[in-house]
């Protein structure tokens, strides 16, 4: 069976506030599926719950079709891989640390360690600019070899040459069958290696379908693409 993990029909409330109305995610092996929306519409907290880390009021996870118990340490024994907006990595271990961790055990030094983080391996997170982070927390992910990989918006903080590094390794790991599924803002850079879209509107989710499909969806160009593409003729 091919790698699908799925976040389904998950409400979510904060006191009085309803963020999350039956919304839905997904992903499948070889793609990478964009969950795309505004600030403050729920794409994180979505994804909390899925991992385990936030408390739902309703909701299911599947992986590979099985029903399995919203925790992150169980999801990670099954291969997934969750990369947060922030806190990926310990104040309190050198880079080189967290690369032997990924690699159970394996000793990293300058001579195997990925190129973009070898000059950082003695460092520790706060040592580094948030681009530097950045810069290692692409080569942790892409060290751990996940099945499913869960990445909060990974291109935050990042340079632009960064963020085309960040983008090829994601197109990397879903060419070598992980299951990809990415937020973030930076539309450019992420509708062109994607494969499907996901748009959250007023805390549910609608699917789009390819690139392609949302780039040509009316509504979402006007509501959340704006600029030159919300003035641009549905027909």
């Amino acid at each position: 069976m091919a790698a699908r993990l799925s976040i389904e029909l998950v409400r979510k409330a904060f006191g009085d506030r309803s963020v999350l109305k039956g919304a839905s995610v997904w992903s499948e092996a070889g793609k990478v599926t964009l969950l795309l929306g505004k600030n403050g519409c729920g794409k994180s907290t979505l994804l909390r719950c899925g991992m385990g880390l936030q408390r739902w009021d309703e909701g299911s996870v599947f992986v590979d079709g099985k029903h399995v118990a919203p925790d992150l340490p169980s999801l990670a024994l099954m291969g997934v891989f969750y990369w947060p907006d922030v806190g990926l990595l310990s104040r309190r271990r050198t880079i080189g640390w967290h690369l032997q961790a990924v690699r159970k055990g394996v000793a990293v030094d300058a001579s195997n360690a990925p190129e973009s983080c070898a000059e950082f391996l003695d460092r520790r997170p706060h040592e580094l600019s948030g681009g530097e982070r950045r810069q290692c927390e692409r080569a942790i992910v892409e060290e751990a070899k996940p099945r499913f990989l869960i990445a909060d918006e990974p291109l935050a903080s990042a340079e632009p040459r960064e963020r085309q590094g960040i983008c090829d390794a994601l197109r990397r790991l879903a060419r070598n069958g992980a299951a990809v599924l990415v937020t973030g803002h930076d539309v450019d850079d992420l509708l062109d290696f994607a494969d499907d879209v996901v748009w959250m509107v007023a805390g549910t989710t609608h699917h789009l379908g390819t690139t392609a499909e949302a780039r040509a969806h009316w509504q979402f160009r006007k509501d959340y693409l704006g600029g030159r593409a919300a003035l641009e003729s549905p027909n």
